[in-house]
């Protein structure tokens, strides 16, 4: 019984932080960077969206759909976006591996709603399904493990 107690304490204790970060960078096989923005449109808005990154007190937006805004110089026609089912958006930034800043911080925007990572370069993770899959829920993992455990003992 006290077991029992403990492990779904721990179970309890690790489901509280466990979340799907809203938006996500890696390299693409090819060198191209990713971002997913996974933020859910508001109903009956029109779904606008917009990429950047800051490195110091500069930021840089990469790809807009707003009207108005312009990608900077350096971005036009090097990178693309798509949508994700069930939401959200996919921005692919090709060429600039080598240019990224050492530490970043990589910002989307979907109908005024803002997400934010900071990533440092050498920290920037493949975008294998494993990886992102990791990073995202590491902490359910562990709760699945113990539950598996707490089960079969």
């Amino acid at each position: 019984m006290f077991k029992s107690l403990l492990v779904f304490s721990v179970l309890g204790v690790l489901l509280i932080p466990a979340r799907c970060d809203l938006i996500s960078v890696c390299i693409e096989n090819d060198n191209d960077l990713r971002v997913d923005c996974m933020i859910e449109p508001k109903p009956n808005k029109i779904n606008s969206y917009e990429f950047s990154w800051s490195s110091g007190t500069k930021e840089f937006l990469i790809n807009t759909n707003v009207s108005g805004s312009s990608a900077e110089g350096k971005f036009k026609d090097k990178s693309y976006v798509e949508e994700l089912e069930p939401h959200g958006y996919r921005m692919t930034l090709t060429g600039f591996t080598d240019e990224l800043p050492h530490n970043t911080t990589y910002m989307c925007k979907i109908s005024g709603e803002t997400a934010r990572v900071n990533v440092e370069r050498e920290q920037l993770v493949p975008c294998s399904a494993v990886s992102v899959f990791l990073k995202s829920s590491g902490s359910w993992i562990v709760c699945v493990l113990l539950f598996v455990y707490q089960t079969h003992s």
